[in-house]
């Protein structure tokens, strides 16, 4: 499993920015994110090099933010490789609540980011049909 961060981030200009130079000033590495919005706020979702110090950051900042768990995957570079994955989930009737993709520096491999009610179950049914999981993200 990987631990991510999930930041309550208000529709203001510069807001974004505020928060991703707490990290930059702490030299906290930002490997993926991902944002939903509405009119008013926005979840920002970020995999970075040290969680545990993010949350910290933040948190003195006044910022809302909290630490969850997530599974990472790593896709091979091959057609229907990501239907796969979601269809081990599906036969283990695991539902995903959202994803999002990005890139590894290391090996330039593509890697899915899932959320489920259900990680441990998630982790045990791709692990059986030989899916690659992200342990740690330091791996990134």
């Amino acid at each position: 499993m990987i631990h991510q961060i999930s930041v309550f981030v208000e529709n203001q200009p510069g807001r974004l920015c505020e928060i991703t130079g707490v990290m930059a000033e702490r030299g906290i590495d930002i490997r993926a994110f991902t944002i939903a919005d509405t009119t008013d706020f926005g979840i920002l979702r970020l995999i970075v090099s040290d969680p545990d110090a993010a949350v910290e950051a933040l948190r003195a900042t006044g910022v809302t933010v909290s630490k969850t768990e997530v599974l990472g995957v790593r896709l091979e570079d091959t057609p229907g490789y990501l239907h796969r994955v979601l269809d081990i989930l599906r036969a283990a009737e695991i539902s995903v609540e959202y994803a999002y993709a990005f890139m590894t520096r290391q090996r330039g491999d593509a890697c899915v980011i899932l959320r489920t009610d259900m990680l441990k179950e998630a982790a045990e049914a791709l692990k059986k049909q030989n899916i690659t999981l992200m342990e740690d993200c330091g791996a990134l």
